[in-house]
């Protein structure tokens, strides 16, 4: 079940981000993803507790620069799984193939993953990171007010153009 959602979710993702080249055969991929399935017993019982692990995850992500964020992280997952894989397999090789030019089509998403990473390194308990960002304060609270001020400003946009 798990290894079904990660086809479509695989696909679909290739698809809607316009990654799928000419080269890309989707029908050998999903024989490739056919064929890691079964490498992994991934119709066990046990493959449907808890639901899905990564399909759920991507909901709550809507915009398209964030949906770029969390799958180069989901993207990344997949291939560190993949690294202690058989890679004598060619459907190993062929998947992994695809993810890492996928995950070079999201490097800026996983450069905003490092970022956000790093924020939370901060000890914000650190006398001087504490003056930095007090010295910083107005310039994000001024950023966040662009962005807000820019979201009020398309929405009354659409307003004037739509005639709901």
């Amino acid at each position: 079940m798990a290894f079904q959602t990660y086809s479509l979710f695989v696909l679909s993702l290739m698809i809607s981000f316009g990654h799928v080249e000419n080269r890309l055969n989707l029908l050998q991929l999903q024989n490739d993803i056919d064929k890691l399935k079964a490498d992994f017993n991934s119709s066990h019982s046990d493959v449907a507790d808890g639901g899905p692990i990564f399909t759920e995850r991507l909901s709550s992500w809507t915009e398209r620069n964030e949906k770029r964020i969390i799958l180069s992280q989901i993207i990344s997952m997949y291939l560190k799984m993949l690294e202690n894989t058989d890679k004598s397999k060619a459907h190993v090789r062929n998947i992994a193939e695809e993810l890492h030019t996928l995950k070079e089509s999201l490097s800026d998403g996983s450069k905003k993953i490092e970022d956000l990473k790093d924020l939370t390194k901060l000890q914000m308990s650190d006398l001087k990171i504490q003056r930095k960002a007090v010295n910083e304060l107005f310039s994000v609270l001024q950023k966040l007010g662009d962005t807000s001020s820019s979201h009020k400003r398309k929405r009354r946009q659409f307003q004037r153009l739509c005639k709901c």
